[in-house]
């Protein structure tokens, strides 16, 4: 009975960190870490990035504020597959894509008019609970920038 007893407890705390681990870190909502991120000057603020999982695709809700001021949000639909899938509520892109590296890297680029407008790199920390997000660009100027947000798991 007692051997017993300890095998179901050692299955079961096995099976809980499989569980934990197999988690797909997109998944949740994240916050930003003002503290912790370079942004560029003039650069939109991401204030939440939420992701759900609808079937095979992914959700992208994403909330913040633009060089101005003024709420901003946009939502995408699509597959971590490399392919282009349309963005709703950003002026400045209609589609955009997504290739996952490895379960911690991820890479990406926004497109508008078929022509890519910025390109992205998110890596996740080895607990999850941290989101980097590397965001390349060019200004209205034609310079180069690049903003680094940092989001923390809510």
């Amino acid at each position: 009975m007692r051997l017993t007893r300890l095998v179901l407890t050692a299955v079961f705390c096995l099976a809980a960190t499989v569980a934990c681990f197999a988690a797909d870190l997109n998944v949740g909502t994240f916050k930003l870490n003002e503290a912790k991120s370079k942004l560029a000057a003039g650069t939109p603020k991401i204030n939440t990035i939420v992701y759900t999982q609808e079937g095979d695709q992914y959700k992208c809700v994403i909330d913040g504020v633009d060089a101005s001021g003024n709420p901003t949000h946009n939502e995408w639909i699509g597959k971590f597959d490399g392919k282009d899938y349309p963005v709703t509520g950003d002026p400045h892109a209609d589609m955009r894509e997504i290739k996952k590296v490895d379960d911690h890297h991820y890479k990406g680029s926004n497109k508008k008019d078929g022509k890519t407008v910025l390109t992205t790199a998110v890596v996740y920390s080895p607990d999850g609970k941290t989101r980097t997000l590397t965001v390349n660009a060019t200004d209205s100027n034609g310079k180069k920038v690049s903003s680094t947000y940092v989001f923390d798991r809510q």
